[in-house]
């Protein structure tokens, strides 16, 4: 099972429509569009790397780094996982507290990924009731492979550039929610400084 929703924890970082041109198009695109795009462009990609689908993590990594971060909206998702910090923090501060995060996740998507090489995995995505006015919405989809159906939910904000994914929800828990709750105790001990360097060790120990 945990192995199951480490994958699930990875789909929320994948991008869609990565080819010249698709920026525009996933402007134009629904929410579950999106996320469809993302979780099986990202996958596909990888398993049509012969690198990546060797297990090479530097590969896989740039993979993430070239088709996943333009399909989310990571500075939204530190914004709100840093909290009331966030607004007293100096522009320096914010920079590396999203650079830092950022790199947490793409490294946690990255290790997730990696586990796919070799699995059939087949997804299905519900699409949610949006109207014109709607701004924030929850797309709902199915991971299901040979350990079951895992529901997975995507929340994602409407943006100028198109719907980005910044949060995710795994068996109640919501991605946002779980950092919040990490991100205070290191703040209660030592502020912004303190998140960063927190941040900072932990991806150095990953790059490791």
């Amino acid at each position: 099972m945990k192995r199951y929703l480490s994958v699930c924890f990875a789909f929320l970082l994948a991008s869609a429509f990565f080819a010249n041109g698709a920026l525009a198009q996933s402007a134009q695109s629904s929410p579950d569009a999106v996320v469809k795009g993302a979780v099986e462009g990202t996958v596909d990609a990888m398993k049509a790397d012969p690198q990546a689908r060797g297990g090479d993590m530097a590969k896989i990594t740039q993979l993430v780094e070239t088709r996943f971060l333009p399909a989310t909206d990571f500075q939204r998702t530190t914004r709100i996982a840093v909290g009331k910090a966030w607004a007293s923090a100096t522009p320096e501060q914010q920079k590396q507290l999203y650079d830092q995060f950022q790199t947490l996740l793409v490294h946690t998507y990255a290790a997730s990924l990696s586990q796919l090489r070799d699995q059939d995995v087949k997804f299905k995505f519900d699409a949610p009731n949006v109207d014109a006015n709607t701004r924030d919405t929850v797309v709902e989809s199915h991971v299901i492979s040979t350990g079951g159906d895992n529901p997975v939910r995507y929340r994602l904000q409407k943006t100028p550039q198109g719907w980005k994914i910044y949060d995710i929800d795994m068996m109640g828990a919501w991605l946002i929610q779980v950092y919040q709750q990490q991100f205070a105790g290191q703040l209660q001990k030592g502020g912004v400084d303190a998140l960063i360097k927190f941040l900072s060790e932990h991806n150095a120990r990953s790059a490791g």
